[in-house]
């Protein structure tokens, strides 16, 4: 397994749309592990191909909380069938929005259809952290960040801060 470089925003990379996998072969599986390893090590919860780089349709996440057994989803093709009529609102982070945090509201519950690490076509039903986790994840695959269902006044706010730390680490690296 290896560590993979997780971009950050404003990189364009982070706002295109992936491409599905075919299938899930040996070098998807291998994607799916080296994500779950760059997520522990950051750490995270969730991880979407785009955000190291890769326009797949490959997400990995693992809500176990510390303490706990992990539980790793690896998850390929994600789409979902279902959402609840009810919203929840968490406070939301991200890899690739470091260390800002926005309250975004999303619905409570989701069914999520998929290939998992098998190539087998799988259902899932979430609600809760897992439902917003899939959704924020599968979002990425869509080019969307977390930030962009802020207020573009809030979410300018953030990206302006993210370019700030962009240029003051490549000017402190020189």
């Amino acid at each position: 397994m290896a560590l993979l470089p997780i971009l950050t925003a404003p990189d364009p990379q982070l706002k295109k749309i992936s491409a599905p996998v075919k299938e899930v072969d040996a070098s998807v599986r291998k994607l799916m592990d080296d994500m779950l390893e760059t997520m522990y090590q950051a750490p995270g919860i969730g991880l979407a191909a785009p955000q190291v780089g890769v326009l797949k349709r490959v997400i990995v996440l693992d809500i176990a909380r510390e303490g706990e057994e992990p539980q790793p989803l690896r998850i390929a093709n994600p789409e979902i069938v279902w959402v609840s009529d009810d919203d929840a609102t968490y406070n939301e982070g991200c890899l690739s929005v470091p260390e800002h945090y926005a309250d975004v509201v999303r619905p409570a519950a989701c069914r999520i259809k998929y290939l998992d690490q098998d190539n087998k076509q799988r259902e899932i039903a979430a609600e809760g952290m897992l439902a917003t986790c899939l959704q924020h994840e599968i979002d990425h695959l869509d080019g969307i960040l977390f930030i962009d269902h802020l207020t573009a006044l809030k979410r300018n706010i953030i990206l302006r801060k993210l370019l700030k730390a962009k240029k003051a680490a490549a000017e402190a690296a020189m």
